[in-house]
């Protein structure tokens, strides 16, 4: 249950495609950072929690929002945050 192309760009608010190959591209990193911080390989495990969904979605627009100034740290912790409840012991 990956986000779709359609619904990130609904989300950031994005109309034409001249951005499509970056935010599929961001969509990915997103999930696997959240993945991370979940400490799970499983997308089911990143999308069955209550926020992963919001995680990534968050996550790609941050990035995308600070394409040139982003605050990698920060948004690690934010994601963190988010995810704290779902988050596994260990990998």
């Amino acid at each position: 249950m990956s986000i779709t192309l359609k619904e990130m760009k609904n989300y950031l608010r994005v109309d034409g495609s001249q951005d499509d190959t970056l935010i599929r591209s961001l969509i990915s990193s997103s999930e696997g950072l959240c993945m991370d911080v979940l400490r799970t390989d499983d997308s089911k495990t990143l999308y069955g929690s209550k926020y992963g969904k919001a995680a990534v979605m968050y996550a790609v627009n941050y990035m995308f929002e600070h394409r040139t100034e982003a605050d990698y740290k920060a948004l690690k912790l934010s994601l963190r945050a988010m995810l704290f409840g779902s988050r596994q012991e260990a990998f």
